[in-house]
């Protein structure tokens, strides 16, 4: 989970008041936060550092001092900022005929999003410079996936020549003077030679051209997401005018990296100067885009529903109030309520996640512990114990038992999967608001983890079997939430002479002794070589699929050797 390090005397300006730690502790309890380590009270307030641990990453606006300092603020009955005297809405740019950066269209394959805007006020002191650097670590290195989908820099914009430029060139005849360094050097050396461009440099070592902002007189002001040039990147304390910039390939992210930071700045003092952004595609954004940019949608529930699942017996005032005191802005009409998240959060995707903020937005203490009321004897379900017998079976044919996540990356998933294009495709689960790409889909089958696990096994002695039975889901149109989850069981079997045969033989066992009885029927699924697999009918349903897994797999998978696998729908066959 995400921590931060705050300085002492900022977080209390910031918050307007200030604690002793037992009751910081107390009140971090709205922000899903914890104290995770007191400063060392010897030292100045100035100088202190409170570590504050975040137990929740569906929420990058606390990942900074002033977004932990704005909620607790807020949950106290403090007054919300004044955000959108700064922020665009749909049909309502903000003016910003003056600060307009165009974006080069060769940018569309390599780097293609940009945001930004302009901070105007009191210089920069040693503590919010530091923290600007932490917000800018924590935003593009967890939400922004290592900087790879957020990259995030600032400038002197005092010292920048409007319109800027964010565009393409060539790695190995541009340079310029980077960071940290007195010398030009290549956009391309960079990559090589640079701290920062052997950190990061993986994001643009394929790319044939790299992108570069520079302003009207050419200046550069930054390699994205690489480094800062040594001259308008190279913001000092004291510096009072600052330009804030993100460049990205997922839009909405980039809109609400943006609108936090802007926020943060804004809540610290600093007036925001929105800037447009012209790019010569469209961003899903539309084409001429002004940052800071409001694009959260309103989300819908019941006072019935909150206090069903809240078992409470809330009124819509308590109810417009909890979910005031978290930023949000409500309207209520009978038993409807509807809520229009701050420009900060965009963590609204269903109802349940009102009702949780209804809860956050009420004191703990409010919620009074209840003894249990039914009686109840704990037993295993059905279906354990059958998955448990399953698993006896796989032990007693040979195969090792392996746990996997349930959540993965597109590329283990689909691509190397080689079902990208096809129906299984559109069936796989998508979260919406991932937090890296390693985590963004629920695995549709087993078999991927179990080709995972076989990947870097190639030393390990011959034959290799392991299974697996857990969770799988997938979309079902019939289905109320439009998925459904199911319990199977996926086996493989790796050696230089695994064959159909042998895939047929393993289901043939285990399906004795589980006491069914079951046809095959010709299968086409592109996982397994054509021909040389089949699907497990029982009752003249499909409920599993084995044979040879195709050549094409294994090599995205590098590995080496043959291996065929299955798998069965246990809930089938109970």
């Amino acid at each position: 989970m995400p921590k931060i390090e705050v300085n002492e005397k900022l977080f209390f300006s910031l918050l307007g008041e200030k604690y002793d730690y037992a009751t910081l502790e107390a009140r971090l309890t709205c922000g899903k936060a914890e104290l995770d380590e007191k400063p060392d009270a010897s030292l100045p307030e100035a100088e202190r550092t409170i570590k504050i641990e975040l137990n929740d990453t569906n929420r990058p606006d606390l990942w900074s001092t002033a977004g932990v300092a704005r909620q607790l603020r807020l949950h106290k009955g403090g007054k919300k900022g004044h955000y959108a005297d700064f922020f665009s809405r749909e049909g309502k740019a903000m003016d910003a005929s003056n600060r307009i950066v165009k974006v080069d269209p060769a940018l569309k394959d390599v780097r293609p999003f940009m945001t930004a805007f302009v901070i105007s006020g009191k210089p920069i002191d040693e503590p919010m410079l530091l923290d600007i650097i932490q917000t800018q670590e924590k935003l593009c290195w967890n939400f922004g996936r290592k900087r790879r989908s957020i990259s995030m820099g600032v400038y002197r914009s005092a010292n920048i020549s409007w319109p800027v430029n964010y565009k393409a060139v060539d790695p190995d005849k541009t340079s310029f003077v980077p960071l940290a360094c007195d010398a030009p050097m290549t956009c391309r050396q960079i990559l090589s030679d640079h701290p920062k461009g052997k950190e990061y440099g993986w994001i643009l070592k394929d790319a044939k051209l790299f992108p570069l902002l520079v302003d009207a007189k050419g200046e550069v002001l930054s390699m994205a997401p690489i480094i800062n040039s040594a001259t308008l990147g190279a913001v000092k304390v004291g510096d009072s005018d600052l330009l804030v910039e993100m460049t990205g390939t997922d839009m909405p992210s980039l809109v609400l990296a943006t609108s936090i930071v802007a926020c943060d700045f804004a809540d610290a003092g600093y007036k925001i100067l929105p800037v447009r952004v012209e790019h010569p595609y469209d961003t899903g954004f539309g084409k001429s885009v002004t940052t800071p940019y409001y694009f959260q949608k309103p989300t819908k529930t019941t006072i019935g529903a909150i206090n069903r699942l809240l078992g409470s017996e809330l009124s819509g005032g308590e109810i417009r109030d909890a979910l005031e005191r978290m930023g949000s802005e409500v309207e209520s009409s009978g038993d409807v309520v509807t809520l229009y998240p701050p420009e900060y959060r965009n963590d609204f995707l269903h109802e349940v996640d009102i009702i949780e903020d209804v809860m956050m937005g009420k004191e703990i203490s409010f919620f009074q512990p209840a003894k249990p009321r039914d009686f109840t004897i704990g037993r295993l379900t059905p279906l354990t114990l059958f998955s448990r017998k399953a698993k006896s079976l796989m032990v007693g044919l040979g195969y090792q038992e392996m746990i996997f996540n349930y959540l993965g990356s597109r590329k283990d998933f689909i691509e190397r999967m080689g079902i990208a294009g096809t129906k299984a495709e559109g069936d796989v689960i998508e979260i919406s608001n991932p937090m890296t790409e390693n985590y963004q889909f629920v695995r549709p089958s087993i078999l991927p983890s179990l080709l995972a696990a076989e990947a870097p096994s190639g030393n390990a002695v011959y034959p290799h079997r392991i299974f697996e039975i857990g969770k799988v889901a997938y979309r079902a149109e019939g289905e109320v939430t439009g998925t459904r989850t199911r319990q199977r069981l996926g086996f493989l079997s790796a050696s230089s002479d695994a064959n159909f045969n042998d895939a047929a033989s393993q289901v043939a066992s285990l399906l004795y002794y589980l006491d069914h009885e079951y046809k095959v029927a010709e299968s086409d699924d592109p996982r397994f070589v054509p021909g040389r697999q089949a699907s497990v009918m029982v009752n003249g349903k499909a409920i599993g699929v084995f044979g040879e897994i195709h050549p094409r797999v294994l090599e995205n998978w590098t590995i080496g050797t043959p291996c065929v696998a299955g798998e069965i729908d246990l809930e089938e066959l109970m």
